[in-house]
């Protein structure tokens, strides 16, 4: 995906949607025509509007162990 707020990628996708060209979209936005069409493609796709890689990669707290601990003490 391209490294757009998740703002503007909701007006480029709402811009889009009313039927406006990819080059105007992009000139009121003041972002590339590439840029519209990265973010159009995984929405008529996908429905996606934001990428999933921005996950970190930090371990939960709780291990499956202590969630089941957990459960038992709270039911």
């Amino acid at each position: 995906m391209v490294d757009l707020p998740d703002f503007q990628r909701g007006q480029a996708i709402g811009v889009r949607l009313v039927g406006v060209s990819v080059t105007k979209t992009a000139t009121s936005l003041g972002v590339s025509r590439a840029a519209v069409s990265k973010v159009m493609m995984p929405y008529t796709n996908h429905g996606k509007t934001s990428s999933t890689k921005r996950k970190s990669d930090r371990r939960p707290k709780l291990s499956e162990r202590d969630y089941y601990t957990l459960q038992r003490i709270v039911s």
